[in-house]
C-alpha cells in the first residue's frame, strides 16, 4: 500500500510532539530528588495539570478564530523550548546549589506553552487527514504511534547516556534535551497544512467571540458525564509518571536490590509502558467499531487498576519485577484507549467551528483539573502513608490509587451511557 507524503509529515510530527516530553517526564522526580527538591516533585507534576486548565482551551481557542493551528502549534514550542533551556542553563550554572523558585518558575513557563501542543497537533493531524480525504479515526492511531515512539526513543536517551559520567537521568542536561527537541518541532511545524481559522464577521455573541462555545457541550449529559469522568480518570495520568521512578529508586536502600536492573536502570524500565501504547494504539480502530467508547473507556479504568495494584504487589527481584513488567504492559491500554479514544469521541461529536476548543476542554478536564487534583492527592497519600521515612509502605499507597481507579470504573459504568445504542434506538 502506497503511502501518502502526509503521513510521513505526520509520522514526524508525532515524533517529535512527544521525544519533547520524554526527555524529562518520567526522569524529572529522580533529578529533583538528588537535588534535595524530592518533597517538591509533586508541585512540578501539578503544575503540568494546573496551565491544562486554562492554557489548552485558551490556544485552543485562538487556533479556532485567530491565528491557524499549526502557526499556533509552532509559537508554542518555541516558547515551551526557550523556557526548558533556560531552566536547565540555570540548573546547569548553579551546580548543586538549586533553588527551587528559579527552576520552578521556568520549569512552569515552558510547560504553560507545551501542554496546548498536544491537543493543538492531534487538530492538526485531524484537519491534513481529512484534507486528503482520509478517516482520522482508521488514518490516524497509526501515526500516533510514532508519537509513542519519539517519547521512548527520548527516554532511552536519557536513561543510558551519560555526560561528563552522569547519566542524564540523574542530571539537568535532560532539560536540554527537551528544550532543543521543542526548538526543532517550533520550525517543523510550519511546514504542515493550514487549518482553516473561523473569523466570523458581523454581530456575534459573548460566547461566540471568545471562542467559548465548546464549554456548551456541557448542556449535553452524554457530554457532561463524558469530561466529568474524563477528569475523574485524568486524576490516575501523572501519578506513575510523577512517582514510579522515585519509587523503584527507593529499593536502592535494601542492599540486596539496589544492583537489580529495575533500580539502576529504573527510566528503561517504565519505557515497557510507552512501548506497550504502540501496541494498542494500532487495537484502538478494532476496539471503537468493535466495543464503542463506552467498553473501551470502561476497558481503559480496569487497567488502570491493574497498572497500580501490580506495582504495590512487585518488586525488583525475580519474580516479582514480572508484576512491574505486567504493569508497564497494562499501561499501554490504560493511557491509549482512555486519550486516543477520548480525542477521537471528541472530534466525531463536535463541529468544525469548536472542535479545536472542544479538544482543549478535554485537555482542560484529563490533563488539567483531573492531573492537577491527582497529582496532589496522590502525594498527600504518599506523604500520609510515609513512604519517605519507610519505602516498605509503598504498597499501601499503590493500592490506594488502585481501589480509586475501581470505583470511578463502576460509577462510569453506571451513569454514562453507549452512544451507539442510543443512535440504534
Amino acid at each position: 500500500m502506497k503511502i501518502k507524503p502526509i503521513t510521513v509529515k505526520l509520522i514526524l510530527l508525532n515524533f517529535l510532539e512527544f521525544a519533547v516530553w520524554g526527555a524529562y517526564l518520567t526522569s524529572l522526580g529522580r533529578y529533583l530528588g538528588n537535588i534535595g527538591l524530592g518533597p517538591q516533585i509533586k508541585w512540578f507534576f501539578a503544575m503540568q495539570g494546573i496551565v491544562s486548565i486554562f492554557m489548552p482551551t485558551l490556544m485552543g481557542i485562538v487556533a479556532d478564530r485567530k491565528i491557524e493551528a499549526q502557526k499556533v502549534l509552532s509559537l508554542c514550542h518555541g516558547f515551551a523550548g526557550l523556557f526548558m533551556l533556560g531552566a536547565g542553563f540555570y540548573c546547569m550554572k548553579a551546580g548543586g546549589a538549586v533553588a527551587f523558585a528559579p527552576l520552578f518558575t521556568l520549569y512552569s513557563l515552558s510547560v504553560a506553552f507545551f501542554m496546548p501542543t498536544i491537543a493543538i497537533a492531534n487538530s492538526v493531524a485531524y484537519n491534513a487527514l481529512t484534507r486528503e480525504g482520509l478517516d482520522p479515526v482508521e488514518a490516524f492511531p497509526p501515526i500516533r504511534v510514532f508519537g509513542t515512539i519519539g517519547f521512548i526513543c527520548s527516554m532511552l536517551l536519557t536513561n543510558f547516556l551519560k555526560i561528563d559520567g552522569v547519566a542524564m537521568q540523574d542530571s539537568y542536561t535532560q532539560l536540554l534535551s527537551s528544550g532543543i527537541l521543542s526548538l526543532v518541532l517550533c520550525a517543523y511545524a510550519l511546514t504542515m497544512p493550514a487549518c482553516p481559522v473561523n473569523k466570523n464577521a458581523g454581530k456575534q455573541s459573548f460566547v461566540d467571540a471568545f471562542g467559548l462555545k465548546a464549554f456548551t457541550l456541557f448542556k449535553d449529559r452524554q457530554f457532561a458525564v463524558f469530561f466529568i469522568f474524563s477528569m475523574l480518570l485524568g486524576s490516575a495520568l501523572q501519578i506513575t509518571n510523577g512517582y514510579a521512578n522515585t519509587f523503584l529508586g527507593s529499593f536502592a536502600s535494601d542492599p540486596a536490590l539496589k544492583d537489580t536492573f529495575a533500580v539502576k536502570n529504573s527510566n528503561a524500565l517504565i519505557a515497557i509502558s510507552q512501548a506497550s501504547e504502540t501496541l494498542c494504539i494500532l487495537l484502538i480502530p478494532f476496539c471503537m467499531k468493535k466495543f464503542g467508547i463506552k467498553k473501551v473507556m470502561l476497558i481503559a479504568m480496569f487497567a488502570w487498576v491493574f497498572r497500580f495494584g501490580f506495582f504495590g504487589l512487585g518488586n525488583p527481584a525475580m519474580p516479582g519485577v514480572l508484576l512491574f513488567i505486567l504493569s508497564c504492559i497494562v499501561y499501554g491500554v490504560a493511557f491509549d484507549f482512555f486519550n486516543i479514544s477520548g480525542s477521537l469521541y471528541v472530534e466525531q461529536n463536535t463541529t468544525t467551528d469548536i472542535r479545536s476548543s472542544a479538544q482543549g476542554v478535554f485537555m482542560l478536564m484529563t490533563n488539567g483539573l483531573g492531573a492537577t487534583v491527582g497529582t496532589l492527592a496522590a502525594g498527600a497519600v504518599v506523604e500520609a502513608v510515609g513512604v519517605f521515612q519507610d519505602p516498605a509502605k509503598w504498597p499501601t499507597a499503590w493500592y490506594i490509587f488502585a481501589g480509586y481507579s475501581l470505583v470511578v470504573a463502576i460509577l462510569f459504568m453506571i451513569m454514562f451511557k453507549d452512544p451507539q445504542k442510543q443512535k440504534a434506538a
